[in-house]
């Protein structure tokens, strides 16, 4: 079942997969930061918010239960890179990871979710929160300074993934 996206910058898609779009080059993604044989690492494709990294499958499937054992093996040693660099590169000091099988897309992605002190200040710092800041990004930081932002620490956390 096919469904309409709209990314950061307001270009519309329908997907019936936004994973899979994005790994065929159907879907452009601009915030690609780094990649694995097994795993893309991608600035969040929706909301504006700097760091807020999708770690998801290259093949199409739903749950960690169904990694081979290399990919349990490159799904480790990459969040852990990425995790570092998110400290190190974006001096974020804390994230919620969240994986969810009961999404639309039914493709395994990983959210590493950062935490600034503007959202800690405003919506506190529980999980239930996300949800509000995420809709708070949508709808109030699709300005250009922010976009900047976003693309400054995706630039950023490609840079140091790179090397």
């Amino acid at each position: 079942m096919k469904h309409k996206i709209v990314d950061l910058r307001g270009r519309e898609s329908e997907v019936e997969c936004i994973a899979c779009a994005i790994q065929s080059g159907k879907v452009a993604n601009p915030g690609l930061i780094a990649q694995t044989e097994y795993f893309s690492a991608e600035q969040d494709f929706e909301f504006p918010i700097p760091g807020f990294v999708i770690l998801a499958s290259k093949r199409h499937l739903k749950s960690v239960d169904e990694f081979s054992e290399d990919e349990q093996q490159d799904f480790m040693k990459f969040l852990v890179r990425l995790r570092s660099a998110m400290r190190k590169e974006l001096e974020i000091e804390h994230i919620t990871l969240v994986q969810e099988e009961n999404t639309t897309t039914s493709h395994f992605h990983f959210w590493l979710f950062p935490h600034y002190q503007w959202m800690n200040e405003k919506f506190g710092k529980k999980i239930e929160a996300i949800q509000t800041i995420m809709e708070y990004a949508r709808a109030n930081l699709k300005t250009a300074s922010n976009l900047k932002a976003v693309d400054e620490a995706t630039q950023k956390l490609k840079d140091k993934l790179q090397n």
